[in-house]
């Protein structure tokens, strides 16, 4: 399926150096003791042309696991298949402690990536992101934490997850490197982003945005209420007119935004995967763009 995934399709992670694939493979749902299994899964993400693989420490006990067990399962797999970690951007997150719920400490911070590197069994996160703002961490203090593994070498780049526009600046400001990414959740549901700053500092700063919970947590597919069922209609022409799913339609919607967001797609099925690559050979024009945001909204365009 990597034949739609082309060159220009790339997306660059901020000012980091870092070029990833235009949609992303997320492993919230990656769970389970059997490592052949889940390299098909991470095999099929790679083969499909998404190389941005994106984890978390605290992936693991939503899945009835143990805190770490996604980052662990993975590294159970690159064990295997050493060879895999070279044809992927490796993104993780950290700044979740269980019950306090959000550390983002620098000693805490520190210690938490090299646990997460322990786990995965490597020596270097490519992206590495604050998953939720601490609000009793001076970001001078989170900024210290991110510098020190930088310059350690056990990050390449850092980021930061389900922050206001306001704290991505208070951090960014005493970061003596560039941020290189936000992730928001952005899908056709969840628009706050479009009209709260995210995406319009986003492209000020040029920080790559990665979209988690694209497909509204699979309810654009299996629509639960008047609202949902109203956004997916008004996906349907564009589907059809491409000859794709309406979650494909989705995914395209999203990347059709011009500070080009990168979906998180989180299935744990190799054909839901492989079939995601079909959203970039979707072209949508700006008045079915909008009819979707209407349908979301409610309500005309102001």
């Amino acid at each position: 399926m990597t034949k739609h995934v082309l060159s220009h399709d790339r997306r660059k992670l901020g000012n980091s150096g870092l070029v990833a694939s235009p949609i992303a493979w997320g492993m919230w749902r990656f769970r389970g003791h059997d490592v052949r299994a889940a390299r098909v899964l991470v095999e099929t993400a790679l083969d499909s042309g998404f190389d941005l693989l994106d984890t978390a420490d605290i992936y693991g006990p939503d899945n009835g696991e143990p805190f770490g067990a996604a980052e662990a399962l993975l590294g159970r797999v690159l064990a295997e298949a050493p060879g895999l970690r070279g044809r992927m951007v490796l993104a993780s997150k950290g700044g979740i402690e269980m019950g306090v719920p959000y550390n983002s400490r620098a000693g805490y911070l520190v210690a938490a990536c090299e646990a997460s590197l322990k786990r995965l069994g490597c020596e270097r996160i490519d992206l590495y992101q604050i998953h939720r703002p601490d609000l009793l961490a001076h970001p001078a203090e989170v900024a210290r934490a991110l510098e020190r593994l930088r310059t350690d070498g056990k990050i390449a780049a850092a980021g930061v997850s389900n922050h206001t526009p306001a704290q991505t600046a208070a951090l960014a400001a005493h970061l003596p490197f560039p941020l290189a990414s936000v992730q928001p959740e952005v899908s056709a549901l969840a628009i706050d982003p479009l009209f709260d700053g995210v995406l319009d500092q986003a492209m000020e700063r040029g920080l790559a945005v990665l979209a988690w919970s694209p497909l509204g947590g699979g309810r654009l597919a299996r629509p639960t209420n008047a609202r949902e069922a109203a956004v997916a209609d008004a996906l349907k022409p564009i589907a059809e007119d491409s000859g794709v799913s309406v979650s494909a339609a989705a995914l395209a919607w999203i990347m059709a935004h011009p500070s080009r967001p990168i979906p998180i797609v989180g299935s744990q099925r190799p054909e839901r995967i492989r079939d995601a690559a079909d959203a970039l050979t979707v072209t949508i024009r700006p008045d079915d763009w909008y009819r979707v945001l209407v349908a979301s909204r409610g309500a005309p365009m102001p």
